[in-house]
């Protein structure tokens, strides 16, 4: 008798004990730039096939580069479609985030997305995903369902006025606000310190913290980033990998004389 394969993924433990993890977005089509994001200390990275010029081929390579790392390799998709949802997943990814959920009949054809029958409707064919995580093909279909994460965003005003029927739908792991398209809902782009904005993320924030599933947002300083996990937050992304480098770029020229 063959032992109880062991779950690819370790975030569920990690936020089951209570712990906080941290993670980014990956919109740049670089390998190399997820090797150095993947081993700097984040416990996730989001391949980004929403807003980024990424295609399949980019992300396979890009979920590949976190081998050997504690990293965890989600992706960011279009549109809430399960076609969109089931090439990430058959080439590696642990983890598919869902954009826009606005209603509970969305945020079910998102679960369903994510797991096999009879707990989804998620079709058979992970032919490279084996590959990227060292297992077999037998070992990866007995834990795919409690692997793969089901993420969605909350960001729009209709959503937080639904939270508690979406998050009452079984089978969502993470429930990320999302506050760039939340603001654009109210015709509030860009103003983020916006009352009304503020007011729609703390209900949303509520709502979801109700409800159990772990909460995710995003936290641009460490002083926000704590705040937010004295408030329960366990999913925080620190930002894009376009955000960091040009941070990274401006603190580097910070105080010298020019």
């Amino acid at each position: 008798m063959s032992a109880t394969p062991i779950p690819l993924n370790r975030l569920r433990q990690e936020w089951r004990e209570g712990r906080p993890t941290f993670g980014a977005i990956a919109t740049i089509p670089s390998i190399q730039t997820v090797q150095i994001m993947a081993r700097s200390g984040l416990d996730w990275i989001i391949v980004d096939l929403e807003h980024g010029p990424i295609d399949l081929s980019a992300a396979h390579g890009m979920i590949t580069a976190t081998s050997g790392t504690p990293c965890v390799p989600f992706a960011r998709i279009a549109a809430n479609e399960p076609w969109l949802a089931k090439a990430p997943m058959d080439i590696g990814a642990l983890g598919i985030n869902f954009p826009m959920i606005c209603s509970r009949e969305e945020a079910e054809k998102a679960v369903r997305a994510v797991r096999y029958p009879p707990r989804g409707e998620r079709l058979w064919g992970p032919f490279h995903t084996p590959f990227r995580w060292g297992v077999s093909m037998a070992d990866y279909m007995a834990t795919a369902d409690d692997d793969m994460i089901c993420m969605i965003t909350i960001e729009h005003v209709e959503a937080v006025n639904r939270i508690d029927e979406i998050m009452a739908t079984p089978g969502i792991d993470v429930a990320v606000i999302g506050p760039g398209d939340l603001a654009t809902s109210i015709n509030k782009r860009g103003q983020m310190d916006d009352p009304e904005l503020l007011e729609l993320m703390a209900r949303a924030e509520a709502g979801i913290l109700k409800s159990g599933v772990v909460i995710g947002g995003v936290a641009r300083t460490a002083e926000q980033a704590n705040r937010m996990i004295d408030r329960g937050y366990l999913a925080l992304a620190l930002g894009f990998d376009w955000s960091l480098f040009q941070r990274g770029i401006a603190a580097s020229l910070e105080g010298i004389r020019r």
